[in-house]
């Protein structure tokens, strides 16, 4: 600051909040997530607290009872953990199939680099129901899966694996697993190799360099690829629904058919937001133990 004038140099100038233009940029953006994600929810959360009646379907009021009655109905609280528990294995399984293949994509120098990536993205160019089909090939009675195993000689007769938690499970891994590796990958390759070099320079192997160096700094993509394919898992419609069969739910599919089946809106609003704090919960809950994790490692 100049002591004589009063004011600060054009490089060191005290910044005073956004400006008018920036503001003004920001604009059209903030409208449309207010028009189009934060009016609706606050509609929907309306809703929920409104009275189903099979004569008019809804009937305004302020009532908790869609609320209790998920609390008292052991059946909704069960899809509820099937939800939970399923997108929680699904987040540790491409986390721990991902990683690998995210460090190896940014270590490497390969030509075929641009190759891998776009066949790591493959999935992710194909509707969810043509990916479904695709799996309800593979894993039917008559599909490559039996023919293999039959084949080999590890079973006698197919194995029924179409409309089976394990036809979730991986129809759901094969969505999730590129946004892990591709989250990871972004992290991992602003690493500065130079460090590495530097930490067995002085004596580190290269399991502690990777220990101590690149998992720590990796944290951050961890964090973020947890937190992107556990919200996919718990918000999943499709591949429950075509690969699980009616016999396993899920909360999306449940809340869909309160909403568009028994047109119960208010009941269905009330799953709506029940999925979205517990979404919610469990997000921050793993981005803090992740941090702290992160912590502990450095």
């Amino acid at each position: 600051m100049n002591t004589l004038t009063g004011s600060y140099p054009p490089a060191v100038r005290r910044w005073n909040g956004p400006t008018l233009g920036a503001s003004l940029a920001l604009g059209p953006a903030l409208l449309v997530i207010v028009c189009f994600q934060i009016l609706p929810l606050l509609t929907l959360l309306r809703y929920s607290f409104n009275r189903f009646t099979p004569t008019e379907l809804m009937t305004e009021a302020f009532t908790f009872e869609n609320y209790v009655r998920f609390l008292v109905e052991p059946y909704f609280q069960e899809v509820l953990l099937t939800t939970l528990g399923l997108s929680v294995l699904c987040t540790v399984s491409s986390l721990i199939l991902g990683y690998p293949v995210a460090y190896f994509l940014a270590r490497t120098q390969s030509r075929f680099k641009s190759l891998m990536l776009i066949i790591i993205l493959f999935p992710l160019l194909i509707g969810n129901v043509v990916r479904a089909a695709g799996w309800m090939a593979f894993l039917g009675r008559g599909g490559i899966m039996n023919y293999v195993l039959i084949q080999t000689g590890i079973i006698s007769e197919p194995l029924e694996l179409l409309f089976t938690p394990l036809a979730v499970f991986m129809g759901l891994l094969g969505v999730m697993l590129p946004f892990m590796i591709l989250t990871l990958q972004g992290v991992l390759e602003n690493i500065d190799p130079n460090l590495i070099s530097a930490a067995q320079n002085l004596g580190a192997n290269p399991s502690t360099s990777f220990r101590r160096i690149v998992l720590p700094l990796s944290m951050p993509g961890v964090a973020a690829g947890c937190v992107l394919v556990f919200m996919l898992g718990m918000n999943a419609y499709a591949t429950p629904v075509l690969l699980g069969g009616s016999s396993f739910k899920m909360m999306s599919p449940i809340l869909y058919s309160q909403i568009s089946v028994a047109s119960n809106w208010p009941f269905g609003s009330a799953l709506a937001f029940i999925l979205i704090l517990v979404t919610l919960i469990a997000t921050l809950a793993s981005t803090y133990l992740l941090s702290r994790q992160a912590q502990v490692l450095r």
